[in-house]
């Protein structure tokens, strides 16, 4: 019998540590030992059977950094000892979306740690070496995992179309909202109002940078952030993605504006299309990041944007996760992680 390691398994109504057998490299993989797990909103939503492409049982963890153990004769980057990050997409490489620099977009995508054989919350994982990031020297664990939940991010506002010099609004100031509006602010938005049902959170965006806030329940809560604004949106980011935040991003949205779709729906919505047409107004959907965003995000973290400090704001050993789940799920929290 092989080597046997620890991996966390999410189940309905469970969320376990079990034995499992320790995964060996292929030619082209990597085998990492986990240091830092996050705990991402899909992960939770996909434990409360609300993830609308994570189906149970299934193996968490894709904001993941670890130490590179072992290599595969093919490996060619990569050596024992560095440390590295997951770009957890695991494209075909094959087909039309991989063949024109959207491989985030794959038509046979899949997913490490989201519905996938493997997740980073586990003593070891393997994966090719392309899905992996060397760490710089001058980031430590914590810093490099935030590296992943702030690609996403970048990319929403790379594909936005930019928001250099333009008046941006965040719907939810949870952990994506707060790492839209560090990217945004890198990016060079002019004005950024960030809204929130939860005072607690409306008042760590006023600390991390946003210029204004509003209660997201406000029955004038449209007319409010537009007197904060002091105009009509450019860009909304709607990192909730339910009825009410789609029809308030729409609503704020200038004419010839952009409606970014950054978290994640648990169910369809409808579209005022009158609207949409008559004040060609853009609803862009974005999907997860690719490596040029992975790079950038790490820009960011060097550079003080994002820091550690402000965003892990609780630790859990591995065989406290679902302890861990429970505290994410909770919504007080920025970000959770588990530990070895």
């Amino acid at each position: 019998m092989g080597a046997i390691m620890r991996r966390v398994v999410v189940r309905v109504g469970e969320i376990v540590l079990e034995d499992a057998p320790k995964p060996v490299p292929l030619p082209g993989e990597v085998l990492v030992e986990t240091r830092v797990t996050g705990v991402c909103g899909s992960d939770t939503h996909a434990a409360h059977g609300r993830h609308p492409f994570v189906p149970l049982p299934y193996y968490p963890g894709h904001e993941v950094v670890g130490i590179v153990r072992e290599v595969g004769r093919a490996v060619t980057g990569l050596v024992p000892g560095d440390r590295v990050t997951a770009e957890p997409t695991l494209p075909c490489w094959e087909c039309k979306m991989c063949m024109t620099g959207r491989s985030n977009l794959c038509e046979n995508l899949r997913f490490f740690g989201c519905g996938y054989e493997q997740g980073g919350m586990a003593d070891f994982f393997t994966l090719p070496e392309n899905r992996l990031h060397r760490i710089p020297d001058d980031l430590d664990d914590f810093q490099a995992a935030l590296i992943e939940p702030l690609a996403t991010p970048v990319h929403a506002v790379r594909i936005s179309g930019g928001v250099a010099g333009l008046a941006v609004v965040i719907i939810g100031a949870g952990t994506i909202g707060l790492l839209v509006l560090a990217a945004a602010r890198h990016a060079g938005a002019t004005t950024i109002i960030m809204t929130d049902l939860i005072a607690s959170k409306r008042e760590r965006a006023l600390r991390l940078g946003a210029d204004a806030v509003v209660d997201a329940s406000l029955p004038d809560a449209v007319s409010a952030i537009r007197d904060r604004l002091g105009e009509s949106a450019d860009v909304v980011f709607d990192c909730v993605a339910v009825q009410s935040t789609v029809d308030q991003a729409i609503a704020l949205a200038t004419k010839a504006g952009t409606v970014v779709i950054v978290g994640v729906p648990a169910s369809a919505v409808t579209v005022p299309l009158p609207q949409i047409q008559d004040r060609q107004l853009r609803i862009q959907g974005s999907a997860t990041y690719l490596p040029d965003d992975y790079e950038r995000a790490i820009a960011i973290i060097r550079s003080g944007g994002v820091t550690a400090e402000d965003f892990i704001t609780r630790r859990f050993p591995l065989e406290r996760v679902a302890e861990a789940f429970a505290t994410s799920a909770g919504g007080e929290e920025v970000k959770v992680v588990l530990t070895r």
